[in-house]
């Protein structure tokens, strides 16, 4: 296909272009088309909804025995692993992430689906403890219709996490990728097609979010929505559910503070928080944004972390010694920009970065640098609001009383890191900092084994886990009676035979 030619999309197990307005989908290093697509409108949410609801009730898959659907997951993950390069640098093309970050980010779609196979054919339901003359059992059927609505800064494995549970639970999903990172999710469903998934049960359908998330969520045959994205768009999310009495899954923004006591290892803590903050450009829900150095650390510290900083490379995703690539849209380097103006007006000052990179190799891209601002207190809006960006602010403490008032101050309670030698002290705080996961002496490590979310504003529910799965399941209790006799309530008797 050329590529001025728009790309088809899935709709109800159908490959066609959508209804809506068409749209490119650029390279944000160059601002170069990559692919023209039509979007998908609300008739095409309507045909993808509908045809999820009969393709769960009638394609089988619900009533397939778990390995059977476990065969078929472990078919995607073994197909996202031959076409494992292809994706990643379809993937560098979609956001602008380097090269090795997008290998990485593959690799991890491809085991959260082998994950899920996994947890779906050794999913145990249980025979509860007997309270009377019944045998009582407690097992989870599948829900029906799932909308899983993904954020741009990390396709495929974003998706990944939502899918997978989902059709593994024996659901059907509608997914709805970010406007602006379309590609992946249509190449997942062209992978599912190949693995023997069902027609309808999987539907793309890329476009704007206002109308189309908006459109998912309200519409009845949808029976759970999970969304990764911003706290406005997930609160109003969340609103509506409440009026459906429908359950939502919500990872949403954060403001993590990552902490170096005293006793820490410099060269440690010095790697972790760069790679906390700086990774991915900044467009991390996770990212390590605030940092709290104990004072009589704080000049030495602060000085080896400028010098590393200076020396991170900036530049084209596709070169593979680039550690950090351009930001995902000029609107967006806009808001990083203002953010930075906002804290220097707020009386913060520069340590690094803070203006566009300039010179032949960043004018067309949407690039910018590594940006540690100091001299702000935790109130300061830029120590409040999520930036989505390579900014770091630098606060000293003097005492963990201080210490962990600061780090809890915050609406969200996604993330935090600690770095220290002395285990208990590591933790006793990782206890009392409010958030939903707690690196020690590292950060930004993750594990599809191990449950992720956070709580306030950071979003409800959780992703990943063995028991992740169970979050696209309803639970059931069966009795099954016992008794010789009919229930005495009713004054009936029998002969039992000797």
């Amino acid at each position: 296909m050329s590529i001025d030619s728009s790309l088809p999309i899935c709709i109800a197990g159908q490959w066609r272009l959508g209804r809506g307005e068409r749209y490119a989908s650029r390279y944000p290093a160059t601002g170069e088309v990559v692919a023209w697509l039509n979007a998908a409108d609300l008739q095409d949410v309507e045909d993808a909804i509908q045809g999820a609801h009969q393709a769960f009730l009638h394609s089988g898959w619900a009533q397939r025995k778990p390995h059977e659907r476990a065969a078929v997951l472990y078919r995607i993950a073994e197909l996202i692993r031959q076409h494992g390069e292809d994706l990643a640098q379809l993937q560098r093309q979609d956001n602008g992430k380097p090269i090795n970050e997008t290998r990485a980010l593959v690799a991890s779609a491809a085991g959260t689906f082998q994950f899920f196979a996994a947890a779906c054919e050794t999913l145990e339901e249980t025979i509860t403890p007997s309270r009377g003359d019944f045998v009582s059992m407690s097992l989870y059927e599948p829900m029906g219709v799932i909308a899983a609505i993904t954020p741009w800064n990390s396709p495929i494995t974003s998706e990944a996490q939502k899918v997978a549970p989902a059709l593994a639970a024996g659901n059907a999903v509608v997914l709805k990728p970010a406007e602006i990172t379309p590609l992946l999710a249509l190449q997942l469903a062209h992978i599912c097609d190949a693995a023997g998934l069902p027609k309808g049960l999987l539907s793309v359908l890329p476009g704007k979010g206002s109308l189309l998330g908006d459109a998912l969520t309200r519409h009845p045959l949808v029976k759970r929505v999970s969304f990764t994205g911003g706290t406005r768009t997930g609160k109003h999310i969340a609103h509506i559910a409440a009026d459906k009495m429908m359950p939502v899954s919500l990872e949403l923004g954060g403001k993590s503070p990552t902490i170096v006591l005293d006793d820490a290892d410099l060269e440690h803590a010095v790697a972790g928080v760069l790679y906390g903050v700086f990774s991915s450009s900044g467009e991390s829900c996770i990212a390590g944004s605030r940092l709290f150095v104990a004072q009589h650390l704080y000049d030495p510290f602060m000085q080896r972390l400028v010098d590393a900083a200076s020396q991170l490379r900036v530049g084209d995703p596709a070169d593979e010694r680039t550690q950090m690539g351009p930001l995902i849209s000029a609107e967006h380097r806009q808001s990083v920009e203002r953010y930075v103006a906002m804290g220097l007006a707020a009386g913060g000052c520069l340590r690094l970065g803070g203006e566009r990179l300039g010179g032949p190799a960043y004018e067309r891209g949407f690039y910018y640098p590594p940006t540690i601002l100091e001299g702000l207190s935790n109130r300061q809006q830029v120590c409040q609001e999520e930036i989505f960006g390579p900014v770091l602010v630098a606060l000293p403490f003097t005492d963990e009383a201080q210490l962990l008032e600061q780090a809890n101050d915050s609406l969200y309670a996604l993330a935090a890191g600690i770095w220290s030698r002395d285990y208990k002290r590591a933790w006793d705080l990782g206890r009392k900092l409010q958030a939903g996961t707690v690196w020690i002496n590292t950060y930004k490590q993750f594990s599809i084994s191990t449950p992720f979310g956070g709580w306030r504003d950071s979003g409800l529910g959780r992703e990943k886990g063995r028991l992740g799965i169970l979050q696209y399941m309803e639970q059931k209790s069966l009795y099954w009676g016992m008794n010789q006799q009919p229930l005495a309530w009713a004054g009936l008797s029998r002969e039992v035979a000797p």
